[in-house]
Order: structure tokens, then sequence, then C-alpha cells
């Protein structure tokens, strides 16, 4: 596995759209990454997490133009968006109908529009990313297994696992250590905070209802 600095996002980019699975920082902390139409890719990623096929994995956007052509963006969906994305926000949402889903991201899909370097990263390989925490999933976790907060932990989960990363981004230590957060955002209907993470609660209430009035179910 090669270890890339930060000015090295380019490389990155051209493992990504050569079909390889890449580890990139966050302020949370470390995503295997890759290419979301790629189906090997994705497999690779879930084979290394010990993850189900069955279960999905996060879709990253470069922008939220690009959320507005692949799904059905409700008005309280678009409100986050223009509140709080690009960031640590993830926002359940339904595809547009006639839109051909990435099954990986299963439908609704779990969306992300990323800041920092995995931002800059999604913009530069040109297409959506799928992507999950640097870790073994749970129900196979043991008490030791910890999302990967540093390069040098990547290597280890990497060694360990037989993962076959290619390449880890090396940011240095990941600070948050929290998940992101979730917003379900049916078509048509009230968004609903889903879970808690990075982006407070209250973030979200604010983006929803800029005059203050409780909003989120």
């Amino acid at each position: 596995m090669d270890v890339l600095t930060l000015d090295q996002l380019p490389d990155a980019a051209r493992l990504l759209a050569a079909g390889q699975m890449v580890a990139v920082p966050t302020s949370r902390w470390y995503m295997l990454c890759a290419r979301a139409a790629d189906p090997a890719a994705t497999n690779a990623i879930s084979r290394a997490k010990q993850r189900p096929s069955t279960k999905p994995l996060l879709l990253l956007l470069d922008s939220p133009a690009t959320a507005e052509a692949l799904f059905d963006l409700s008005n309280d969906a678009r409100l986050l968006v223009d509140g709080l994305w690009p960031g640590d926000l993830a926002l359940r949402l339904p595809w547009k109908p006639g839109i051909e889903t990435i099954a990986v991201t299963g439908s609704p899909a779990l969306v992300g529009c990323p800041d920092g370097y995995l931002g800059r990263l999604v913009a530069l390989v040109g297409e959506p990313l799928a992507a999950a925490v640097c870790s073994i999933s749970t129900p196979a976790a043991g008490e030791t297994d910890h999302p990967a907060l540093s390069a040098a932990q990547v290597t280890a989960f990497d060694r360990v696992t037989g993962a076959g990363i290619a390449a880890v981004v090396d940011g240095g230590i990941c600070p948050h250590g929290r998940h992101m957060t979730i917003v379900d955002c049916p078509a048509g209907t009230a968004a609903r905070l889903e879970r808690e993470g990075t982006v407070h609660a209250r973030a979200v209430e604010a983006a929803l209802t800029p005059a203050g009035e409780s909003h989120v179910g």
C-alpha cells in the first residue's frame, strides 16, 4: 500500500479511476473509497470491512448540482443542501424517476457532499464515489476494532484484513472520531433527523428553519 501526501491527491484520483480502493482522511476518520459505478471496487470495500454486500455504502457527490440531477429533492432537502453542504451531513434521498440507480448505495441512497480533502478528491475523480469507514463492520468487529484515525492505523487495518488498499492519503490524525449526521429526506414530506453526529441537531434545525421555529421531527 502506497502512502501519499496531501499534495498527491491527483495520484489518488488516478488510482480510483483505475478501479482501486483508496483510504482518505476526514475530520472524523479515514474513509475507504472507490468508484461508485465499479462493482468490483465497491465489493472490495465490503469484503475488507467484512460487511454484508446487501448493506449500502455512502454515496459521495462533488456538488449540490449533482444531487439535484440524480435525486428527488424535497424543499427540506434543498434547505439542508444550501445550508450545510459541503460538510459532514448525509442525506437519505430518493432517486429521481427514470435515473439509473447505483445498486451499491441502495434506494433511497445515503448521500454526502464532503468538504476538505475528500471533497477535493471527489471533484478530481469527476464522478460519484462509494465510501465507508476504514474499520471492520459490526457484528464482525471485536472490542478493539475501531475506525482508523491515522494513516498508520489504516496500514494496520490493511495488513490484518488483507484489504488490498492501493493507497492511503496521509492527512495526519483525524480528531473527531464520530459518525456523520444523517437526515432522512423523503420526497414531499418533512425531513427527519435519523442520527446526530458531527453536525449538531440544532444546526440541522437552523438550516431548516431560518426564523428559528422548531421543525425537525
